[in-house]
């Protein structure tokens, strides 16, 4: 995943860019990048941050980005931002999204021009830089972007910076958000002067201070005092300058948003479509509240970070206490879908858990989790409550999403590539002899008997006394219930992707 923040500034751009891109942490942890155009050109750094958060690599290269433009990048893909020599002009360019087709269009550039590519991620061409490409063989930025969202298979938002603003695009399909966002005010500065007698003088002048910022969380605008203007639709594409925002591209539709961004992904205060996160997951879990009747519990826990927001919808729904049966180290340890190999998430997930024996003991407790992956990790979680140590009475646990049966191609929402990694699919693999797809189409049906021998076997792999998941129907109407309470009357069925629970985008 990642995320991208851009301002364009009548003043200095480099403290809301700092601020602004950190706030995008949640999203990646593997490469950070900073750059501005100013009058000393463009400015760039890039630091690796896997083993350190965003503000403690860079806090010393915020007052060495003198600009007025910039963008900046959380990424888990390669370095971010490139900056590009182009027949155009130099620009610079961050991107979301996954580019699925990239040995095709590899191969295509190679035999279409002479051309290299210099920026590689592990053993191949780092994704940006081939978008970057693909714009470069454009007459201009506009056909550039066009281009773009005809040939990547997956999905693409970008900014793209030049000497004179930045371009920030959205996907075809909105997969993934851009908000575009602008403040007004008075600024500081420091007026020099010699006078006639040959002394130096300085003084503090106010001047009127205009920003136009495009982010992929709208939450990196609260604390920047930032006011959301415009939503991007799919396939839209503006300029940000110092003077104000320019339609370039109109919205192309139709809109097809990932489901699992409020799901999992988004930070609780962020809204995508006007439609904020935390609301939805309180009403996801107001939803599985319904679907418990008589339940008796000790209380009602969350798996941090994402599952916490579930779990107090549960728990007001149901009446029931909430408690936090664990808490997560949030000083150090990241989110543990991130890292790149299995043993440093199992790890990850390990470390940043801390139990709290008080509320667990000989307790009957029920935890919701946004979701279930692999399992491997949420497994190792309750296996620790198994043992004499917390010697727990009974162990629950509710999904905020169905299954998860297929990779998202659009996202790279997880380092997970074969399907039989995913729990549900060995639960169908087991019950069905190794066939998954004779009878997938049952095993998606939420009344079907196969749905509900998935659902046991994985209950009974985790050792739990009881499962459930949140039915699509369900969660769908929680985005949707949320949307119209926010004014957002636009947002269908039809324009929430689902494809990694039921395979339909």
């Amino acid at each position: 995943m990642g995320g991208f923040f851009g301002v364009a500034s009548t003043g200095l751009c480099n403290a809301d860019l700092f601020y602004g891109t950190d706030y995008h942490s949640h999203l990646g942890n593997q490469r950070g990048g900073l750059l501005v155009h100013g009058e000393k050109g463009f400015i760039r750094y890039i630091h690796d941050i896997r083993n350190a958060q965003f503000r403690s690599k860079f806090q010393f290269d915020v007052d060495e980005l003198i600009g007025n433009i910039g963008i900046g990048s959380i990424s888990d893909t390669g370095d971010q931002p490139l900056i590009v020599f182009s027949h155009m002009g130099t620009f610079g360019i961050v991107m979301v999204g996954a580019v699925n087709n990239l040995d095709k269009l590899e191969k295509s550039a190679f035999r279409s021009t002479r051309t290299h590519f210099a920026e590689m991620t592990g053993d191949g061409v780092n994704p940006t830089e081939m978008v970057a490409s693909l714009i470069s063989m454009s007459a201009n930025y506009e056909e550039g972007f066009r281009l773009v969202q005809e040939r990547v298979q997956g999905s693409c938002s970008l900014l793209l910076l030049t000497r004179e603003g930045i371009y920030a695009a959205r996907d075809r399909y909105g997969r993934t958000p851009v908000i575009i966002g602008e403040k007004h005010g008075m600024e500081t500065r420091t007026e020099s002067w010699t006078s006639e007698d040959g002394c130096r003088h300085q003084r503090d002048i106010q001047v009127e201070k205009h920003s136009y910022a495009a982010t992929f969380e709208s939450c990196a605008f609260n604390n920047l005092d930032y006011k959301i203007t415009k939503w991007l639709g799919p396939g839209e594409v503006v300029k940000l300058t110092p003077n104000g925002i320019e339609e370039v591209l109109p919205p192309t539709g139709p809109l097809k948003i990932c489901s699992f961004l409020w799901v999992y992904y988004g930070y609780p205060a962020t809204s995508y479509e006007n439609v904020n996160v935390e609301a939805v997951r309180y009403a996801c879990g107001a939803a599985l509240a319904r679907q418990d009747v008589g339940m008796e519990l000790d209380s009602v826990a969350g798996i941090p970070d994402s599952g916490t927001a579930h779990a107090l919808g549960y728990a007001m729904e149901s009446k029931l206490p909430y408690q936090r049966s664990f808490v997560k180290y949030t000083p150090t340890w990241s989110r543990s879908f991130i890292p790149q190999d299995r043993t440093t998430r199992s790890m990850v997930a390990k470390m940043k858990l801390i139990s709290v024996p008080y509320f667990i003991k000989g307790k009957r407790l029920l935890f919701c989790e946004d979701s279930i992956v692999r399992g491997t990790q949420l497994g190792n979680t309750f296996m620790r409550l198994r043992k004499p140590d917390f010697s727990v009475k009974e162990l629950h646990v509710r999904s905020a999403c169905p299954p998860i049966l297929f990779n998202c191609p659009y996202l790279n929402f997880t380092r997970t590539k074969e399907l039989m990694e995913f729990v549900a699919r060995k639960a169908i693999a087991a019950l069905e002899g190794g066939d998954c797809e004779a009878c997938l189409d049952e095993y998606l049906d939420e009344n079907s008997e196969r749905y509900a021998r998935m659902v046991e076997w994985i209950c009974q792999e985790l050792k739990l006394d009881s499962l459930k998941y949140q039915k699509l129907d369900d969660l769908l109407d929680a985005i949707l219930t949320v949307a119209r309470l926010s004014g957002n009357n636009n947002l269908q069925r039809e324009c929430l992707c689902t494809y990694c629970w039921n395979g339909k985008s």
